[in-house]
């Protein structure tokens, strides 16, 4: 038996359907790109301007032909991400503008530099599966900026990547550099490296470049994960499940765009929901009701048969401090314990603002613990306990037992030296360094112990022609990073 976390009952999670249905068939979504509504309206929905009303058929229509399952592939070709098949991933947050530093303890615009030490940091991290395309480069100019992010991952990272873009023709060009580096469209699309987050503007709102994105990767066979962002109270209903339905109704949009631009390309239900602080005007990642909802807009898309993503592990503290480990833990138990099969956020704080490296390798260890809880308890040796019994007896000393030996490893996780688990003398004799203090000295270990992956001289021709290529439209001298 494996712990699991659901919050609606499954006549909750039809209502939600049934409501989210009703909702597109009546008010429907504002769809500003006229190729995608062209595209609905050619298989029987109705526009009114921007606005496409869309029949319960013809969305699921669209559902029968989303995947059940699909990988995101590794450098060497070997799937590293399973999304469909119950297993819980993990990757950093995406596009962050700030980074925390170790040095001042002040936020600060990130630069491609930063973005570099995150991904060789993150390259040595088991807890994640992929690395994501993490900061916003202030060095970079904007017009280059989604691809030059990527770009960097690529040259640093052997890892899968979470990614995404602001404009459609961002979209276009990072596709380009995908291809490059993957040996061509056909091996991009049938090994993918990379998922694209597409994220539709609430309430109901799919932009020209949202939607237009979502055509050019169904053409392209790429990836694409629907990160809906309803805020409850604010741009969506004020009730959880209100917010629930809305995020149900705008992915049920991009997924029906999607799949009929390309009925079988891959795409998964996502999201970053979360609530409105009615005190302070912000979006708290860090609430409880914020990962509540994680939970249950995953619930709603697993019902279906989906891949699921959600956004957790971030939080609101400015600094690594006991706010930020309880808002990761939280989470990142929650996103276990829900099935989630891609969760990002880890490493951010202040609303998803800043990344930290740092926080970056602690979360790294509540990940860890959270996969542990969700492995349950299991049976192992012959008997649970009676055998043990029978040869210790009524003598304390199990750790001289072979059983002990053997079997340790696999009940337990054992924590890295971030985690403080000696006497208070060792922690006195060692320095009393904090949680911080020991994540800044083993961020350090690991970018000294980082080695750049093996492209090989035509892999990294093909990705500097194409960087280059862009960064002269911008006119970008240098490449910064590298």
């Amino acid at each position: 038996m494996r712990p699991s976390l659901s919050l609606l009952g499954p006549d909750l999670v039809s209502r939600v359907l049934d409501e989210a249905f009703v909702i597109l068939g009546q008010t429907g979504g504002r769809v500003q790109s006229e190729a995608a509504r062209a595209l609905l309206t050619s298989r029987g929905a109705k526009a009114d301007g921007e606005v496409v009303r869309i029949p319960e058929s013809l969305i699921r229509e669209a559902l029968a032909t989303v995947p059940r399952s699909f990988a995101l592939y590794d450098r060497a070709g070997r799937p590293a991400v399973r999304y469909g098949e119950g297993v819980v991933h993990f990757d950093p947050g995406s596009s962050c503008v700030h980074v925390l530093d170790p040095e001042t303890g002040r936020h600060r615009e990130s630069r491609a530099a930063d973005l570099v030490r995150l991904v060789q940091v993150a390259e040595q991290l088991p807890a994640y599966a992929a690395q994501s395309t993490a900061m916003v480069c202030g060095d970079v100019p904007e017009g280059i900026a989604d691809l030059y992010r990527l770009f960097l991952v690529l040259w640093y990272s052997d890892k899968p990547v979470v990614t995404g873009a602001f404009t459609a023709r961002s979209t276009v060009a990072m596709l380009d550099l995908l291809s490059a580096e993957g040996g061509g469209r056909e091996a991009m699309s049938s090994r993918p490296r990379a998922i694209f987050d597409v994220c539709p503007s609430p309430p109901l709102h799919w932009s020209d470049f949202a939607a237009d994105s979502l055509l050019v990767l169904a053409e392209a066979r790429m990836p694409a994960e629907i990160v809906s962002v309803p805020l409850a109270g604010a741009t969506a209903p004020v009730t959880l499940a209100g917010a629930v339905v809305q995020h149900a109704a705008e992915v049920l949009v991009g997924v029906t765009i999607h799949q009929l631009a390309g009925p079988g390309a891959p795409l998964v239900w996502g999201g970053a929901p979360a609530i409105f602080d009615m005190r302070t005007g912000s979006a708290p990642m860090g609430a409880i009701e914020t990962a509540m909802l994680d939970a249950a807009c995953a619930q709603v898309g697993k019902s279906l048969g989906l891949p699921t993503h959600g956004y957790l592990c971030g939080g609101d503290a400015k600094l690594v401090d006991a706010q930020a480990g309880m808002e990761t833990a939280f989470a990142a138990l929650v996103g276990v314990l829900s099935g989630i099969d891609m969760i990002s956020g880890a490493g951010m704080l202040d609303f998803l603002a800043c990344h930290s490296v740092e926080k970056l390798v602690l979360d790294a260890e509540a990940i860890e613990m959270a996969r542990r809880f969700g492995r349950g308890i299991e049976p192992a040796g012959g008997s649970l306990a009676a055998e043990l019994f029978a040869r210790a007896g009524h003598s304390p000393e199990f750790l001289k037992l072979k059983e002990t030996r053997a079997l340790f490893r696999g009940e337990q996780y054992l924590p890295g030296a971030v985690i403080d688990r000696g006497s208070l003398r060792q922690w006195e004799e060692g320095g009393q360094e904090d949680a911080f203090a020991r994540a800044r000295r083993r961020v350090a270990e690991l970018v000294a112990a980082y080695r750049r992956p093996e492209l090989g001289p035509d892999r990294e021709q093909a990705l500097l022609e194409v960087v280059r290529r862009e960064a002269t439209l911008v006119g970008l001298g240098g490449l910064p990073g590298i």
